[in-house]
């Protein structure tokens, strides 16, 4: 494998990662300490959003509640960071757990259990909505929900829940269910949606035939979806092989190789949304599959050179400080 081992650019640019993981998984481990270790090789991360990846579940009691493990888990993972566990850094300080908004109404209980374990931590519920109908994009994606499950009239019963609760959306999807996130978005215009991964411009199977056409169908239902002035959107999850980049089986490209492969989509990302809604988030260890923690960092912040000290400041802590309203200071 030819693993890229790079010195970190900017080292002083604080940061706030708005998207990780940990995981426990037969074959599959990312611990905090893992985490840590990474942001201990010199990028300035200060805080972290934890964003839900069905782990720690509860194993007993009913099924709609045993999301809530993975909350109550996260949070005392946050206590251990407000101990000085992790050096200077408020990992995990916000939460962004799972519950099946389709439920409807009765999903209210599950969105105040997660608030009530969190200990002020919790800010919101992801949801995947990726459906497709070619079988090639679930070697890269584990959980297939239905068909049009955003435009389910008890999933609108259960998102009308979150508003009321102070809770935004996390929305992963495949980009051809931009348009349902776009009609979700209208008809609550005042429940906050963060679209993940920048929609997900699938890059396999059938998608790749013809890219250039993905591309523009990509390009067209994300400006859709920035007209709606409620909606933000996370740019990172590029190192995830959907995306279908010419990354060979096994390698780990520079960060420069990474900025010029990826340009092109950061840069749709920023010209419809701004910086005043871009957050930029490292997917870890989901991003592993094609780089590292620190390469993944340094790529960004090539792609963001020509940025002004305030455009950075932006992208890199203040929205995501305040859309999962943090209170974490520089």
């Amino acid at each position: 494998m030819n693993e890229a081992v790079e010195p970190i650019l900017d080292p002083s640019l604080k940061i706030i990662d708005a998207h990780h993981h940990l995981i426990d998984a037969p074959g599959h481990q990312y611990s905090i300490d893992d985490y840590t270790a990474d942001c201990d090789r010199g990028h300035d991360i200060r805080a972290s959003v934890y964003i839900e990846v069905r782990q720690q579940y509860h194993e007993g009691g009913p099924e709609s509640l045993r999301p809530v493990g993975e909350t109550e888990f996260v949070a005392s993972v946050a206590e251990r960071a407000d101990r000085g566990e992790f050096g200077a850094r408020a990992l995990c300080a916000g939460i962004v757990g799972y519950a099946d908004l389709a439920l409807g109404d009765p999903v209210a209980e599950v969105l105040d259990a997660h608030i009530a374990a969190a200990g002020g931590r919790f800010r919101g519920i992801r949801r995947g909505g990726y459906w497709d109908s070619d079988p090639a994009v679930y070697n890269h994606v584990s959980v297939r929900p239905p068909k049009g499950l955003l435009l389910d009239p008890g999933f609108a019963r259960g998102f009308a829940q979150l508003k009321p609760r102070d809770l935004s959306f996390d929305a992963v999807l495949f980009h051809p269910q931009l348009p349902e996130l776009a009609d979700l978005a209208r008809r609550f215009p005042d429940t906050t949606i963060i679209l993940n991964h920048l929609g997900f411009r699938l890059g396999v199977g059938r998608h790749a035939v013809d890219r250039s056409e993905t591309a523009r169908n990509w390009r067209r239902d994300l400006a859709a979806l920035a007209e709606n002035p409620n909606v933000m959107v996370k740019i990172g999850g590029l190192g995830m092989r959907i995306w279908g980049f010419d990354i060979a089986p096994g390698d780990r490209p520079t960060s420069e190789v990474l900025a010029n492969l990826w340009r092109p989509t950061f840069e749709t990302g920023l010209d419809l949304f701004g910086t005043k809604r871009v957050i930029l988030e490292s997917n870890f260890p989901v991003d592993a599959q094609t780089t590292n923690f620190t390469t993944v960092w340094n790529a960004f912040k090539r792609l963001t050179k020509g940025f002004s000290d305030d455009e950075k400041k932006r992208v890199y802590w203040d929205n995501a400080n305040r859309v999962y309203r943090l209170g974490v200071k520089q």
